[in-house]
C-alpha cells in the first residue's frame, strides 16, 4: 500500500477568513454564513472560517461546531475549508480540531494560546504538540497562525523548525499576518523546501509572495473583493500582474483605514441592501454614520462593486 502524500490535496490560492453574519439577537446566522461561503467558493475563494475577521474569539466552541456542521450539511466542500481552531484552553482546541478533521476539512488554522504573554518557545511547542498528539489523526494538517500584533504571542522561525522536525507533514504551513514582509520571506526561504506552505495574511503581499514561493494568501478583504484578488492569483505570471495588484492594494487601503470587520460588514450591507450585515458582536461596534459615508464615498470614487452582492442577503431575525 502506498504511503499518504502529505503534499497531496493541499489548499492553495486565496482563502478568506469568512465574515460571520449575526442575527439581531446576536446569534450567528447559519443560513447567512452558508450563502456567503457558497458565493465565495463559486468565485474560487477557499474558506478560513473562524478566523480573526470571522469574530471567532467571540464565538463559543459549540457555535463553531454548529456552524461547521451547517456548512457541511449545505454541501460546502470540506476540502475547501481551513477552520480556525486555536483556543487558550487546549481541550477546546483539540475538540474543535478533531471535529474539523473528522469532517474532512483540508486543514486547520491554529493560533497559539494567546492569553499568557511572554511565554517561551518551549511552552508553545508543548501547546502545539499537545494539540497534534491529542487529535492523533494522520489526516490532520496544521497551519500556524502568526499574528503577534493581535495575539501578543509570536511564532518564531526556531519554533517552526522544531515543529517541522517533530511533526513532518502534519505541520503543513502558516498564515503570516505580521505585516512584515521580511518575516514572510524568511518563512518561505527557510521552510518551503520542506513542504511548509506559507500564506501571507493580506493581498498586499500576494504578488510578491507568489514570486518568492508562497502559495497564495489568506485575506480578510476576499470577503468583499473576491473577484479582483482571485484575478491576481490567476494572472500573477502575466505582464498585467503588477497593475492588477496595484488595484487590489488600493481597495484594501480603503477598508484598512477603518475598523476592518465593521467596514467589510458595512460594505456587505450597502451592496446587498440587507442591513442585517452590519451586526457585530460586542465589544465590536458598527461604523458610525460618518465612517459609513466615508467608506461609501471612497469605494464609489474607486469604482468598486462587490461581485457577491446578489448572494449576501439573509435578513437576520
Amino acid at each position: 500500500m502506498s504511503q499518504p502524500d502529505p503534499q497531496r490535496d493541499r489548499l492553495r490560492g486565496v482563502l478568506s477568513p469568512v465574515l460571520t453574519p449575526f442575527n439581531t439577537d446576536l446569534s450567528p446566522s447559519a443560513d447567512g454564513l452558508v450563502r456567503h461561503c457558497r458565493a465565495l467558493v463559486e468565485q474560487g475563494v477557499s474558506l478560513a472560517v473562524f478566523g480573526t475577521n470571522s469574530e471567532a474569539a467571540s464565538l463559543t466552541v459549540a457555535e463553531k461546531r454548529g456552524l461547521l456542521d451547517a456548512l457541511l450539511a449545505a454541501g460546502i466542500p470540506p476540502e475547501r475549508m481551513m477552520p480556525g481552531t486555536g483556543a487558550c484552553a487546549m481541550p477546546d482546541a483539540i475538540e474543535l480540531t478533531r471535529h474539523a478533521v473528522t469532517a474532512g476539512c483540508a486543514g486547520v488554522l491554529v493560533l497559539p494560546p494567546f492569553y499568557y504573554k511572554g511565554v517561551s518557545d518551549e511552552g508553545l511547542f508543548r501547546a502545539f504538540a499537545s494539540l497534534i498528539d491529542g487529535v492523533a489523526d494522520e489526516r490532520l494538517r496544521v497551519y500556524l497562525y502568526h499574528i503577534p500584533q493581535v495575539s501578543g504571542v509570536p511564532i518564531s522561525l526556531k519554533l517552526i523548525e522544531r515543529l517541522l522536525k517533530a511533526y513532518p507533514g502534519q505541520v503543513a504551513g502558516a498564515k503570516d499576518s505580521s505585516g512584515e514582509w521580511d518575516n514572510t520571506a524568511a518563512m518561505v526561504r527557510e521552510f518551503a523546501a520542506a513542504g511548509f506552505d506559507v500564506f501571507p495574511g493580506s493581498e498586499v503581499f500576494l504578488l510578491p509572495g507568489l514570486r518568492a514561493g508562497a502559495v497564495g494568501c489568506i485575506t480578510a478583504t476576499a470577503n468583499v473583493n473576491a473577484g479582483e484578488i482571485m484575478l491576481v492569483y490567476r494572472e500573477w505570471q502575466t505582464p498585467k500582474a503588477d497593475a492588477l495588484h496595484d488595484r487590489i492594494c488600493e481597495i484594501r487601503a480603503i477598508f484598512q483605514a477603518l475598523p476592518m470587520i465593521s467596514a467589510m460588514k458595512e460594505a456587505a450591507a450597502w451592496q446587498s441592501g440587507d442591513a442585517a450585515w452590519r451586526t457585530v458582536r460586542p465589544p465590536l461596534v458598527e461604523l458610525t454614520d460618518d465612517q459609513a459615508a466615508e467608506l461609501k464615498r471612497k469605494l464609489t470614487d474607486a469604482k468598486y462593486e462587490m461581485p457577491l452582492a446578489g448572494t449576501l442577503g439573509y435578513s437576520g431575525r
